[in-house]
């Protein structure tokens, strides 16, 4: 649609079923008109059916949901007065638009929302979790949102979660970070207490030790480095990694076998254009070929044996590994990744050889001695590197297989240490 209001009308006139067609991730023209903020868009649908404002997508999420999460405030104020119980849609785990907002830091769509919908239910409201949204924004530390949500008066800001839990709590078990100070001191203005005896002890420990770390900015910089890597750096790096790895052998597999199929239907020198069996005089001659076939197969039979030996590596290991990304196997420890990453190298060295066997077949007599020791120079620096790569890979391995021996044997030893300790104690 791009935002083409005119265009989009054109489109509902001579089609005005197509507002309810869904594309392949369930979204609906209103959908992504939502999510882009095309106001005028959005009007011109609402205009032929309303309906389409409680339409989900695959991941359960309205119109409403998906301009609130990219900050479409105009739109949501469109959405919201053609149909104000879409506010109340939940998704995934139970959350609502406004636990929604919380996740993905939209204070402002947050703000519109709660100054439209006043509702104390509404306000209050929890997850599968019992979380309301002050223990999620208490436990992200936003200090803006909490700000905002205090001066609520229906907000109930010692609801309990399922654990048993308010929100003040939920800051005392969260990990220490320099805002910590202002949270509490905000939360215990509103009235907001933990329901253990401790809470309060361990606030004062706390909010001691932020002051402490607030006060240097090394400290700063490291306790925001280390929430950073504890949320992102430990879950969402090697996801990433493996995610990462997939999509470059897929593309680089892909590669190789168009490559390879190119090669193989289509050799160096060609193939034959004419039969040539018989002379003109009908008598067989001595070196027939026929139409379609190899030259190179016919000329240099060993030569060629060796071209398509390595050709053929080279295909089906690009092949092997496209099908086993594509299996749906739950490939997903480095190991595996190694595995696949050396099949790569694998086919990898078999284009090589095939790109030097046709250079060499296609390269005059004349001018063979120069090729050929530019070639076994670069297959020279190509050995060097595949033995370097090998070498180190093999050492990293050892490296870790002496790891893990050591801290059986250690672990070996405590537990001997141990049964010792306790027999000598019991004799």
């Amino acid at each position: 649609m791009l935002g083409h209001v005119d265009f989009v009308k054109e489109i509902i006139r001579i089609k005005p079923q197509l507002i309810t067609e869904l594309n392949s991730f369930r979204s609906s023209p209103l959908h992504l008109a939502s999510a882009k903020g095309y106001v005028d868009v959005v009007m011109v649908l609402l205009s032929v059916d309303h309906r389409m404002c409680l339409a989900r997508d695959k991941n359960g999420m309205t119109p409403l949901h998906l301009s609130a999460i990219k900050s479409q405030l105009q739109v949501m104020t469109i959405l919201l007065q053609a149909k104000p119980e879409a506010a109340q849609v939940t998704v995934y785990r139970g959350e609502n638009i406004l636990h929604l907002c919380i996740k993905h830091y939209q204070v402002e769509a947050l703000k519109l929302l709660l100054d439209t919908i006043s509702d104390p239910e509404f306000i209050n409201s929890k997850d599968t979790d019992g979380n309301t949204i002050l223990h999620l924004a208490v436990a992200d530390k936003q200090v803006e949102t909490i700000n905002f949500l205090l001066t609520m008066p229906a907000l109930e800001v010692n609801a309990l979660n399922l654990s048993g839990m308010t929100a003040f709590d939920v800051l005392i078990k969260s990990q220490r970070d320099v805002r910590d100070s202002e949270i509490g001191e905000s939360l215990k203005h509103a009235g907001c207490f933990g329901t253990k005896e401790k809470s309060t002890a361990s606030y004062v420990n706390r909010n001691m030790a932020s002051r402490a770390l607030s006060s240097s900015p090394d400290h700063l910089t490291s306790s925001t480095n280390i929430e950073r890597k504890s949320s992102d750096d430990l879950v969402k790096q090697p996801d990433d990694w493996l995610e990462k790895k997939r999509s470059a052998l897929m593309v680089v597999a892909s590669l190789i076998a168009t490559m390879a199929f190119q090669v193989g239907v289509n050799p160096p020198s060609g193939v034959w254009q004419d039969d040539n069996t018989i002379d003109s005089q009908g008598n067989p001659v001595s070196d027939p070929h026929k139409a379609g076939f190899s030259v190179l197969a016919h000329n240099q039979p060993q030569v060629y044996t060796g071209f398509y030996t390595v050709n053929t590596t080279s295909f089906i290991a690009s092949l092997s590994i496209i099908l086993l990304l594509m299996s749906g196997l739950p490939i997903r420890r480095r190991f595996f990744m190694w595995i696949l990453m050396v099949i790569t190298w694998l086919a990898i060295t078999a284009t090589a050889l095939t790109y030097t066997v046709s250079i060499i077949v296609l390269t005059p007599s004349e001018q063979q001695n120069s090729v050929k020791n530019v070639v076994g120079f670069s297959v020279f620096v190509w050995l060097c590197l595949m033995a370097l790569l090998l070498m180190g890979h093999t050492i990293r391995l050892i490296v870790k297989l002496v790891k893990k021996l050591s801290k059986t044997f250690r672990r070996r030893r405590m537990v001997e240490g141990s049964a010792v300790l306790v027999n000598n104690v019991g004799v």
